[in-house]
């Protein structure tokens, strides 16, 4: 069975803050879309994802989905219903998955009894009883509601492809709130599969205090140190944090010789446990002569997040007599931040001399060392 993962994401979010539609918000360091994208597509079961955005938001929409193999974006509609219409044209298979991109964490598990159930039903969704006493409310609270037989109803919720499909072409009603509506509303059976509550949907700002709390539960800090060096050959200008600095020498080495994304790099890697730069782009190998060292730093990127790692802080130091990094530190520091998909308060860049002594005194080359601060899950592979 072929599936596909379709995340809907061309909604606003106003109410829970933070000046941008929440689904582009930050979530422990990554946007909440690109958690969202990355728990359905990892799974074993999903051979593709797409994702519906709202017209407008494409910039935030690549910069949080960089590097994941998502198509080409689809623009939403006025509603849900109009989204998912959208998104459906675009697909095929035999089952879609269809997932609110509010709803960032989605346990492996419940993919599984989803797709399981649909050998067997046209739809599947996951559900959780409802626990708390349900009241009619006015001004005061009325009468009690028998919560016996209901269910919070969560994504994301499975179908076959024809029948959700069709289900749609049949659908004449107001706009439904999820697609569990209009597949039992074309006389089809749709199945209820235990749910998680880690797939609480974030609306409000609060909400967004809970998911962070509940992440840092889930993993640990570690930390890598990147140390690289470089003497000076040729004439300048030099590369430094992804930056051309002014200089009269150049530096000497096998790509464009930046030290400070190479020191990042290798702190990243090494707070992963992913060996270092030398294994990833060995020196012997002519496709990284001459190449920019951004390839690098955000190879690693990737390869964390891969494994669901959350990039804290980075912080480097440059060591040299000269050039002044003063006048170029904060377009090193947004430059890093760019290639790193970080936000620049998360990015340090500091300098410093040894004071006339070993071969920077000399003003033979310049070094840099780095520390890089990330978060990871404990199954998390190293």
């Amino acid at each position: 069975m072929t599936t596909t993962a379709l995340i809907v994401a061309a909604g606003k979010g106003e109410r829970a803050g933070g000046g941008v539609p929440k689904q582009y918000r930050l979530l422990g360091g990554k946007p909440v879309l690109r958690w969202a994208v990355e728990a359905l597509i990892g799974h074993p079961a999903v051979q593709s994802a797409r994702v519906v955005i709202g017209k407008g938001y494409e910039e935030l929409a690549f910069t949080a989905l960089a590097g994941l193999n998502v198509g080409d974006l689809i623009e939403g509609g006025a509603d849900r219903a109009d989204s998912v219409r959208s998104g459906l044209r675009e697909i095929g298979g035999d089952a879609v998955l269809v997932h609110d991109a509010a709803r960032p964490f989605c346990p492996a598990g419940v993919v599984d009894r989803l797709l399981a159930t649909l050998e067997f039903y046209e739809g599947a969704a996951p559900v959780l009883p409802v626990g708390d006493t349900l009241a009619c409310i006015g001004d005061t609270i009325g009468e009690p509601v028998d919560r016996s037989g209901l269910a919070r109803v969560q994504t994301p919720q499975a179908f076959r492809v024809d029948a959700l499909k069709a289900a749609y072409e049949r659908w004449s009603g107001l706009p439904p709130t999820d697609e569990t509506t209009v597949v039992r509303a074309a006389g089809m059976k749709v199945a209820a599969v235990e749910g998680d509550p880690a797939l609480e949907k974030l609306t409000l700002a609060a909400d967004f205090d809970r998911a962070e709390q509940w992440l840092a539960g889930r993993l640990v800090p570690r930390t890598g140190f990147g140390f690289d060096v470089h003497a000076f050959s040729g004439e300048g200008p030099l590369m430094l944090g992804g930056v051309e600095v002014p200089h009269s020498r150049g530096l000497a080495g096998h790509s464009d010789a930046d030290v400070v994304l190479h020191a990042i790099t290798d702190a990243l890697l090494g707070a992963a446990g992913l060996g270092d730069i030398g294994e990833h782009f060995p020196p012997s190998d002519q496709r990284w002569e001459g190449a920019a060292s951004s390839l690098f730093l955000a190879h690693a990127v990737v390869l964390l997040r891969s494994r669901g790692a959350i990039v804290d802080h980075v912080d480097c130091t440059v060591i040299a007599e000269a050039p002044k990094v003063a006048p170029c530190r904060e377009a090193m520091r947004a430059r890093i931040a760019e290639i790193a998909g970080l936000s620049i308060d998360q990015v340090s860049i500091k300098a410093t001399t040894t004071e006339g002594l070993g071969f920077t005194g000399r003003r033979e080359g310049i070094a840099a060392q780095a520390v890089a601060s990330i978060r990871m899950g404990l199954s998390s592979e190293g």
